[in-house]
């Protein structure tokens, strides 16, 4: 027995069949009853509106009184519908609400506050109205080759990168447990993303039956594959990767580089130039981690997308980000992210034009890391992520 979308009566929530059409069938009993419930008092208020006109004599009067009478009947009715509309608008906006914060939730999961002797924070803010994630992406998992940490930014802003972002994210929860190297992770997203395309590009433009030719002055002088995506779409990706001892190993691919807070300093991470954002162009055959030093006890890494530092007043502007750091760098990760959303909203006039996402480390193990270098004053050779 089929069933289709549009056997859902308005209001009904996610139908989940199994088993024999028995399931089909409570379903729609459910359904029902639910349906009766919404309609009662519509129907009722109608039908004593209607009983009133037709068989109350005041309502056959043309007098004064029996006209007033009668107009407050159908005001009464009509505010009562009017009410009950609101009501079950209001209800149905609020299940809208739970289920897609739940989604939503189950996609940009909540980061734990503390991971491998990291205390951790992070936020977002969405330029789409309403919507609590958009086209950023952030994670961190814990492994047993260190805490790696991703960091993104579809290209755009909005719903309209939520798949692209959960395929990046669904790869990066799998590759951090199973790859040694931070390179063959990356990788991994790359496929992930190359894949998601491939996808997207099918439904867009699906391939033409077999024997079909294309005429007419708008056709294309050569075929269109469906692998061929149709719009481009590229990620900005950040991987991070802080083991044990504190050494910091990193991959960017065209990604706003971290700020270390260290004492009194804020000071760019990497050093080395970023890859090509994913997507653009394929990744090089030799991928060269940057051994970013160590990060050592009481120190902090702030990752962000670019919305933040590309964010811009009425004058056009950009949002001082480095400078309003220096200004809370001596406070926690909470209080550091309330500050920065704090500034940034007040520099943009509580309406940034893009997503914002910010993310932050701060190493709160006390065992000391014996021979530690501060990122920059002690390089390391870079390592090769083959």
């Amino acid at each position: 027995m089929a069933w289709t979308q549009s056997d859902r009566p308005f209001g009904a929530g996610p139908i989940v069949l199994s088993g024999p059409d028995t399931g089909v069938h409570v379903v729609r009993i459910k359904a029902g009853i639910r349906r009766a419930r919404s309609l009662g008092l519509p129907t009722m208020w109608g039908a004593m509106a209607i009983t009133y006109k037709l068989a109350c004599p005041l309502s056959q009067q043309n007098g004064l009184g029996a006209r007033i009478v009668t107009s407050a009947v159908f005001f009464a009715v009509g505010t009562g519908l009017v009410v009950h509309v609101r009501r079950a608008l209001l209800r149905e906006l609020r299940d809208v609400r739970r289920v897609a914060g739940v989604a939503q939730s189950a996609l940009l999961r909540p980061l734990p506050a503390r991971l491998d002797g990291l205390n951790v924070a992070a936020a977002q803010l969405s330029a789409e109205p309403g919507a609590a994630i958009g086209g950023d992406l952030y994670d961190v998992v814990g492994t047993e080759y260190g805490v790696r940490v991703v960091m993104g930014d579809v290209r755009g802003h909005g719903l309209g990168g939520l798949d692209t972002v959960a395929a990046v994210l669904g790869s990066f929860r799998e590759a951090a447990h199973d790859e040694p190297e931070l390179a063959a992770v990356m990788r991994r997203l790359e496929r992930a993303l190359a894949r998601r395309l491939r996808e997207r590009a099918r439904a867009e433009r699906p391939a033409p039956a077999a024997g079909t030719a294309v005429e007419g002055p708008g056709a294309p002088d050569t075929p269109v594959t469906p692998d061929v995506p149709v719009t481009e779409e590229f990620v900005t990706l950040l991987l991070l990767e802080i083991r044990q001892d504190g050494a910091v190993r990193l991959l960017n691919c065209g990604h706003p580089s971290p700020y270390l807070l260290s004492g009194e300093s804020v000071t760019a991470l990497a050093r080395a130039d970023p890859l090509p954002p994913l997507g653009l162009f394929p990744l090089p055959a030799d991928l060269v981690v940057e051994g970013c030093g160590r990060l050592l006890p009481g120190e902090t890494l702030f990752l962000h997308t670019d919305g933040a530092e590309d964010a811009r007043d009425t004058h056009g502007r950009f949002f001082p980000l480095p400078e309003v750091l220096a200004g809370a760098i001596e406070e926690q990760p909470q209080a550091l992210l309330g500050a920065v959303f704090t500034a940034l909203l007040r520099h943009t006039g509580g309406s940034p034009a893009d997503d914002v996402a910010l993310l932050v480390l701060r190493n709160d193990r006390q065992r000391p890391l014996s021979s530690a270098a501060r990122p920059g004053s002690q390089r390391p050779q870079p390592a090769s992520g083959k």
